[in-house]
């Protein structure tokens, strides 16, 4: 039912799904949507990560609204162990930044304060209630917001628990607003402004500071919080500066404004997360859901790799098993195409982080099974820019080849893991097996849909010395070699091989199909 001949016979959307059977069990466990887990107390440990390795994890996440430089050391050091005692299989670290925010002040001796649906309050930035809110002042830390808000907007404070209108803007520090539901006043809670566009720096002293630390210790990837514009992405990669160049950056949408400026986010980003938590409060709900597929599916036609987070198996942080919603969910995310799927609380605090790991491995599994590929791929060639780039054109032409020999496997040869990207975006059944010698590419190219990446640490020889062809095949046999004893593929399998005529980037302009034994097929005998 999975392999590229029962695509080819059921060649429409309609009449692949109307064929899915719901025992059917995929003959090889490869899944191909990558799971991203948040590590907390409860899983700071090589051993714990290699648990989760073990189950699924493929990214280490940092959130660093939360924690000390000295505990987020220790889970790159732990990560690293975990990668050392499992050789052969890279295992990436992404630093989700703090990003620009909105915090109310400090109540009095920061006790929580009563306030009841239909009172007024003022809410004013006023530096002398900063340390003095009360249910008559709330302070915020926002200077411009009297200037950026209107008449009869909404504030949320702590993710919406509250919830205010604004009544009237006094002077150029105090909006007075009335308070829509019963709740409390409490001290530095989180404050939302709908529809309202702030002008906060894309990056606060602090994530400056962060952004240079996860240099320091050569992380893979950074979830940018809170991304507005292009710009955002510009003044990040400055950050960054020359030293983390090769570092990804994905831009999480986290608001209207965001939305409203994708496709500016989406050209000068490496990648994107739909951010659903602050999203669900910054836009109504209900049109969450529009808003993720909108850019998932921008996101696969540029290529560029798209993950879907927050609350996904959010009631498995303390129950073993999930609601149907949360598996529907998760399944529902990758049919609509997202590359990689994030696990937040249920693995950084959670009581069950390897059944919630191992829920969302056979959910996405399962989910990968549904997709229509011979449908998605003809849609995604007939969508690509034309003329063609020789390198993506390489990467169709690939997944074309794939589809139609029913292949085991593509296997690419790439420096900057822009070959595999470009081969994931259309989508092939088959695994794709990318070989590189770079190190960070081989950790980073985890947000590929489909890549098993393998990283090949053999030096470049000196190709005035030895052939260029001689060190491709040495590498195209490492690959299957690899392939083989990680059981992605079979002996004897079609594989699609995708190259460059010369060294490093920007030279992928062959194909070749060979069969995946340790020769290559090129013994005297064959």
């Amino acid at each position: 039912m999975a392999s590229a001949l029962d695509h080819l016979e059921n060649r429409t959307r309609t009449e692949w799904l109307s064929q899915l059977n719901t025992q059917y069990v995929p003959p090889k466990n490869h899944r191909r949507t990558s799971i991203i887990c948040t590590i907390g107390p409860k899983t700071n440990s090589a051993e714990k990560i290699n648990m989760l390795r073990r189950a699924g994890l493929n990214v280490v996440r940092m959130n660093f609204s939360h924690g000390s430089y000295e505990y987020h050391q220790s889970v790159i050091d732990n990560a690293k162990a975990a990668e050392q005692s499992q050789p052969g299989r890279p295992l990436a670290i992404a630093l989700d930044t703090k990003g620009p925010e909105i915090r109310t002040g400090n109540t009095v001796d920061d006790k929580d304060i009563p306030i009841k649906e239909g009172a007024e309050i003022n809410i004013t930035t006023d530096e002398k209630y900063r340390a003095a809110c009360d249910d008559k002042n709330m302070f915020v830390d926002y200077g411009n917001i009297t200037r950026m808000i209107e008449k009869g907007r909404t504030i949320y404070v702590d993710d919406g628990v509250l919830s205010f209108e604004v009544l009237e803007i006094k002077d150029d520090k105090t909006l007075r607003c009335r308070c829509m539901n019963n709740g409390k006043i409490s001290s530095r809670k989180g404050v939302n402004l709908p529809k309202t566009d702030v002008d906060l720096p894309a990056l606060s002293e602090k994530d400056q500071n962060d952004l240079k630390f996860g240099v320091k210790n050569n992380i893979d990837m950074v979830f940018a919080s809170f991304i507005r514009t292009g710009n955002d992405i510009k003044a990040i990669r400055r950050c960054l500066g020359d030293e983390g160049k090769e570092i990804q950056i994905i831009a999480k949408i986290e608001n209207q404004q965001g939305v409203n400026n994708f496709d500016d986010i989406l050209k000068e980003t490496d990648g994107v997360m739909v951010a659903r938590g602050d999203l669900g409060i910054e836009i109504p709900p209900a049109q969450v859901f529009i808003a993720q597929k909108m850019m998932i599916t921008k996101c696969n036609m540029a290529g560029k790799p798209v993950i879907c987070a927050t609350q996904m198996l959010e009631s498995m942080t303390y129950n073993p098993r999930p609601t149907r919603a949360e598996v529907s969910d998760v399944g529902n995310a990758v049919f609509d195409g997202a590359d990689c799927v994030m696990l937040s609380g249920e693995t950084a605090k959670g009581d069950y982080p390897k059944e919630s790991v191992t829920i969302m491995h056979e959910t996405c599994l399962l989910a990968e099974i549904a997709i229509p590929y011979l449908a998605f791929f003809n849609e995604m060639r007939s969508l690509a820019p034309r003329p063609v780039p020789t390198a993506e054109n390489c990467a169709m032409a690939a997944v074309s080849s794939a589809l139609e020999q029913s292949a085991g496997a593509i296997l690419c040869l790439t420096t900057s893991g822009n070959t595999a990207r470009l081969i994931a975006k259309y989508r092939p059944i088959c695994p794709i097996i990318m070989v590189t010698r770079n190190a960070r590419a081989s950790r980073y190219s985890h947000l590929y849909r489909g890549v098993y990446p393998i990283l090949f640490d053999e030096p470049k020889p000196d190709f005035k010395k030895t052939p260029w062809q001689e060190d491709v095949d040495r590498r195209l046999k490492y690959g299957i070699m690899n392939a083989l004893k990680l059981g992605v593929m079979s002996r004897g399998d079609v594989v699609v091989c995708v190259q460059g005529w010369r060294g490093g980037m920007g030279h992928t302009n062959t194909l070749r199909i060979v069969p995946a034994e340790p020769d290559l097929g090129l013994s005297a005998e064959a």
